[in-house]
């Protein structure tokens, strides 16, 4: 065999190929995988109780048996498949009665607003109470928190000491710090920003005798300057290294934003283009770092309790979660019972419809074959995976079931191929 170049004389080329692997890997270690929630439920932390999660499930259900008691009626008013429209309605029942919230956060910015510090103290006290008696008693959510107020609202005070309250006071409660708490930090205007609450939640680690980073956050994205630094650069990367790895995920702010660039109020919609190009821009330079994405909110709500109304509060949710998911956002924002109803309905309308088709073709890889009709590659067998488990833990179908249609072990399907 002819060759031009030893093999001793690639080996500084080699050598710095596994250190840019490694860096890589570092700066992109892939999805934590951890299921992700579905919604993020924002409460003013005033009406956070130990039973909000049960209240808010309950009338969600009373709303789907009033307003949509039936496929036809369900598939109406969500506008999914009617071929689905039966097992989704089941499905949506079934998490509803089940655990009808996934994430909650007691908010102590736009949706609790300014208070004197004396009532705002007892309330941080009061909510954190009420989430530590919602576990002990099996209802909270498996993720929960706080959303504190923002640096750039000059409210830097009052926010570390919200969050040193209900922390102190969590922590207390619990004896330590309970297993899925994040605190959400706001109106991202500057990385320095980010930096000096990471530093927060460091003292506090100390003050509490907590372990080291112990204390997570995630960042809502709602101002231009989170998303394109002041010198025309992307800012993810800035705010990612002032989180110094704290940070869990970043969520976008509908409202906030559009209003930030001068959109009128009828332009404040979730799927505005000017929204997609902010997320697509978070979507790709988040890609591979670990850190979630979540979508935000829809402010449109049942003007009464007549079908019509809560119908039409329902499609428009429902059409703005679709857009969601249709571009990989699978989490967003929740603020009322009505759109819990439709955000499942919505996700396990549009999951339902390609279900027999992914079964079949990962049964086809899985056996050595070809699906009818298709050459599938290893990264849409990934893609079909993804699919599969996302179908799974959102609800939308049973484990089981998967894996009997597949003829998959479970560790397959938790993996990559």
């Amino acid at each position: 065999m002819s060759r031009s170049i030893p093999d001793d004389g690639w080996r500084d080329l080699l050598e710095r190929a596994h250190r840019a692997a490694t860096e890589h890997r570092r700066r992109f270690p892939g999805d934590r995988g951890a299921s992700q929630p579905l919604e993020t439920l924002y409460v003013p932390a005033d009406r956070v109780t130990s039973s909000t999660t049960v209240e808010f499930g309950a009338e969600a259900l009373r709303l789907l048996d009033t307003h949509a008691p039936d496929a036809r009626s369900f598939e109406a008013a969500f506008g999914v498949d009617a071929a689905v429209a039966e097992r989704a309605r089941e499905r949506v029942v079934t998490k509803l009665r089940r655990a009808p919230v996934e994430d909650l956060r007691a908010d102590f910015e736009d949706g609790y607003g300014p208070r004197p510090d004396d009532e705002e103290d007892r309330h941080a006290q009061e909510a954190a109470r009420a989430v530590q008696t919602a576990r002990t008693d099996g209802t909270a959510p498996a993720s929960f928190g706080l959303r504190v107020k923002s640096f750039a609202d000059g409210a830097e005070a009052r926010s570390l000491r919200t969050l040193d309250t209900f922390v102190t006071t969590l922590t207390e409660a619990a004896g330590g710090l309970p297993d899925g708490f994040v605190v959400t930090f706001p109106k991202i205007t500057t990385p320095d920003h980010v930096a000096l609450f990471a530093e927060a939640l460091e003292r506090l680690e100390v003050g509490l005798g907590l372990d080291e980073r112990a204390l997570r956050f995630e960042v809502q994205v709602e101002t231009p300057r989170s998303v394109i630094d002041p010198d025309g650069s992307l800012a993810v990367p800035r705010i990612l290294d002032a989180a110094d790895g704290r940070l869990t995920a970043m969520h976008f702010g509908v409202f906030d934003y559009t209003a930030s660039l001068g959109l009128m109020p009828w332009e404040q919609r979730l799927d505005h283009p000017a929204n997609d190009l902010a997320r697509g821009l978070l979507q790709v330079t988040l890609a591979g770092t670990g850190v979630r994405l979540s979508d935000g909110s829809s402010n449109v709500v049942p003007a009464t309790d007549r079908t019509e109304d809560v119908h039409a509060a329902w499609r428009l949710h429902a059409e703005h979660v679709r857009h969601s998911l249709s571009a990989g956002f699978s989490q967003g924002w929740d603020l009322h019972p009505a759109h819990l109803v439709s955000r499942y309905a919505a996700v396990y309308g549009w999951l339902l419809p390609h279900l027999d088709d992914a079964t079949s073709r990962v049964r086809a890889w899985r056996e050595g074959a070809a699906a009818a009709g298709m050459l599938d590659e290893p990264a849409t067998v990934s893609s079909l995976l993804r699919y599969l488990r996302f179908a799974v833990s959102s609800g939308a179908v049973d484990e089981t079931e998967v894996l009997e249609a597949t003829g998959l072990a479970r560790d397959e399907l938790l993996g990559d191929p």
